[in-house]
């Protein structure tokens, strides 16, 4: 096996068959969890719309993942658009009327909540960023006015997010989770999947280390889908669930801590009022 890097939950690489063909294989340490059945069940459903390319699963069980090679990313202009058409037409013709899936998912080794909710707000609230404050890195990691601020925040959701339906989303849609098809084509691997708000997914590129060409992706998403302007308003409010799970998993949350202190700063109480 040619091990790849940049995993944190399996331990991954090309695997040369027989036949001298070559797929893409993970295997689990430690005891046997739905990890992979799941993943398998995302990259399945994100592939049957018809509107993503995702690699097609050769083998699913607790202990292993199997799946089609892929090739890397290219970081051009063309690829980004391409995955702007992607992703667009995923999060166009895919609305539904709940938020959630069918099942609970993974975000890394901790468990993402799906439970089905028709409150998009109620769900983002309580399953996307009040989940983590009982994660005990994240409790050691805020004080009780902080976790207040969170809870101040997901009460004003209602005021700061528009509601409308949520579609199928990919939920982990980071660079690193973009790898290529034969052809070029983006594909993306290693979800989280849900039907939610596309700025799950939008927050992810955008708040993650990415390329000068991605900023091609974000203008061509935002002409096809017509999304509001006041998106960009949002992206760091979305990312909370993505700060928070890093505080989850880490000792050394990279400075997660500190950004969510200030997104929280204006729910901050004060003399017993919140400023907003």
């Amino acid at each position: 096996m040619k091990k790849a890097t940049g995993g944190v939950v399996a331990i991954a690489g090309l695997v040369t068959l027989e036949d001298d063909s070559q797929v893409f294989a993970k295997t689990l340490q430690g005891p046997d969890r739905d990890i992979f059945p799941v993943e398998a069940a995302g990259l399945t459903e994100l592939r049957e719309t018809g509107w993503v390319a995702t690699p097609e699963v050769l083998c699913a069980s607790p202990r292993l993942l199997v799946l089609e090679k892929m090739g890397p990313r290219r970081d051009d202009e063309r690829f980004w658009e391409r995955l702007a058409h992607m992703v667009a037409a995923l999060h166009i013709f895919t609305t539904a009327e709940r938020f959630g899936w069918h099942r609970p998912a993974w975000l890394g080794r901790l468990r993402q909540d799906n439970t089905w909710d028709s409150d998009g707000h109620a769900f983002l609230a309580e399953r996307r960023i009040l989940r983590w404050l009982s994660e005990p890195l994240v409790e050691a990691a805020f004080d009780a006015a902080e976790r207040q601020a969170l809870e101040q925040l997901c009460a004003a959701l209602p005021e700061l997010v528009p509601d409308r339906p949520p579609c199928l989303t990919h939920g982990d849609l980071w660079q690193e989770n973009l790898v290529a098809t034969a052809d070029g084509a983006p594909a993306p691997i290693d979800p989280a999947v849900s039907y939610n708000w596309p700025e799950i997914d939008l927050s992810m590129l955008w708040c993650s280390p990415r390329p000068p060409a991605s900023d091609r992706f974000f203008a061509m998403y935002e002409e096809l889908t017509g999304i509001d302007g006041g998106w960009r308003d949002r992206m760091d409010l979305f990312h909370l669930r993505e700060l928070l799970s890093v505080i989850a998993h880490n000792d050394d949350d990279w400075g997660a801590a500190e950004a969510v202190r200030k997104i929280i700063a204006p729910f901050q109480r004060d003399g017993g009022s919140a400023t907003v």
